[in-house]
């Protein structure tokens, strides 16, 4: 990829998640000055940092599966994109999904 296409993305991803990061650190920061109860502050930053673990598995997942997809196709020979190429990673992300699904609905221990 050149330069000056890679440059721009990569600069927009990185001041998106910037804010991202600010604006959490925010929300965060106003729940606990909130004088609300300690227990309701404790809950909603537990539910945060279950929602980010949640986020980790789930794309963790995603991406492991999607990779052997590409390891699939490298493994082929395929040099060019053709619909089956496509259909191998459209089937490769949506299993990444569906272990996602069948490890969050494993019992919690």
């Amino acid at each position: 990829m050149h330069p000056e296409v890679l440059v721009p993305i990569s600069l927009f991803i990185c001041i998106a998640y910037s804010l991202k990061v600010v604006v959490d650190a925010y929300a965060r920061r106003k729940i606990v000055e909130s004088r609300g109860s300690e227990d309701m502050v404790r809950s909603l930053l537990e539910g945060e940092t279950m929602r980010r673990r949640n986020a980790s598995l789930h794309w963790g997942c995603v991406l492991a599966i999607l990779g052997g997809g590409f390891g699939i196709i490298q493994w082929m020979g395929v040099d060019n994109v053709t619909p089956g190429v496509i259909a191998i990673l459209l089937a490769a992300t949506g299993l990444g999904n569906l272990l996602y699904y069948a490890i969050d609905r494993l019992p919690k221990a």
